[in-house]
């Protein structure tokens, strides 16, 4: 118990009031995912216009892993990490949108909106409260840890394919380095709406993986030096570019797009990408950014993942006891899909 539990308790003692104590998975200290700890807090109690939800499975996202690093921007700690769960709430099966306070325009989030997870304790949790309005019903063919896998990639995917890079039928999506949670859901959600994908990757393990969740064409980057150009031969027309690496994977990527088409980026984890301006003014490229989903987009990736019965992939299932080896696989990008929590 840390000081502010105690503070906690002997406040609740002095009220008369009894105490119930959950496990957590906290960051009390930043330098690596080594500093996750399993803790034994308070469970919270729901305030006006919330819910308590009791977990029963939660997954990873890069964001955990970074905070836990210190490479995330304010950082306030002690805080429960977790962006995505899944649980029951007032004896119903439910799923969470992780962004709170999107705020009123679809287009762009508020400047003071947040993601579950830090500020706000999150899903690493027997029990989080969230808005009412951040509650879902979980869709009935997903078993609990399917559902845990949803939320933050799921939207995150679902807006960088359908909102921004407004994928058509019968186009053509480039998605870079397949394996990773949203990409993983971009090619699902691409192949949904009958389009063509084409995927990179250094590992032709990962390749072979998407080939069997219905990749048309795949490239490794590490053994070509001009996949680019090669992804151009191989379809002959590229119309949208979803991309989160950024640095010269975005800078090569552009170039290949065909006259008029899209660009969406949702992250730079290579890097800044120095880009000739060329391609993009000649070509008339459209550039678009993106960045998790309003509550809009969550509804609406909800109903299409109900409507054409869409199956996250999982790469592992930890117990929360095991949440340093959970988040070393997700630090060294080993996964392919989502590593999920199981919350007992």
């Amino acid at each position: 118990m840390d000081m502010t539990d105690s503070v906690n308790w002997e406040a609740s003692a002095l009220d008369g009031g009894t105490r119930t104590d959950m496990k957590a998975i906290r960051v009390h200290e930043t330098g690596g995912h080594e500093k996750l700890r399993l803790d034994e807090v308070e469970q919270p109690k729901p305030r006006a216009g919330e819910t308590l939800v009791r977990i029963h499975a939660a997954a990873l996202n890069h964001r955990d892993v970074f905070i836990a690093q210190g490479l995330y921007r304010n950082i306030q700690l002690p805080c429960t990490l977790g962006a995505d769960g899944a649980g029951t709430a007032d004896d119903r099966a439910v799923v969470i949108d992780p962004t709170i306070g999107w705020g009123d325009d679809d287009r762009v989030w508020r400047e003071d909106a947040t993601i579950l997870g830090m500020p706000r304790d999150g899903t690493f949790a027997q029990y989080v409260c969230v808005p009412t309005e951040n509650v879902h019903s979980k869709p009935e063919h997903l078993s609990d840890e399917e559902a845990a896998a949803l939320p933050l990639a799921g939207v995150t995917a679902f807006r960088a394919i359908c909102a921004r890079g407004e994928l058509q039928e019968g186009e053509t999506v480039l998605i870079t380095g397949i394996g990773g949670g949203v990409q993983t859901f971009a090619l699902l959600f691409a192949k949904a709406l009958g389009a063509r994908v084409i995927v990179t990757s250094s590992s032709d393990e990962k390749l072979e993986r998407a080939k069997s969740l219905g990749a048309d064409f795949t490239v490794n980057y590490k053994t070509d030096a001009d996949w680019h150009k090669t992804a151009r031969k191989l379809t002959g027309s590229i119309d949208l570019l979803v991309d989160s690496a950024g640095a010269e994977t975005f800078a090569k990527a552009i170039t290949v797009i065909r006259w008029g088409g899209r660009a969406v980026t949702y992250g730079g984890s290579a890097g800044d990408a120095k880009i000739k301006m060329f391609p993009i003014f000649w070509n008339q490229i459209d550039i678009r950014g993106t960045s998790m989903g309003s509550p809009t987009d969550f509804a609406k990736m909800l109903h299409f993942v109900n409507k054409h019965a869409i199956r996250p992939v999982i790469d592992r299932v930890y117990e929360m006891d095991e949440i340093t080896a959970a988040a070393q696989r997700m630090h060294e990008a080993a996964q392919f899909g989502k590593i999920v929590l199981r919350i007992p």
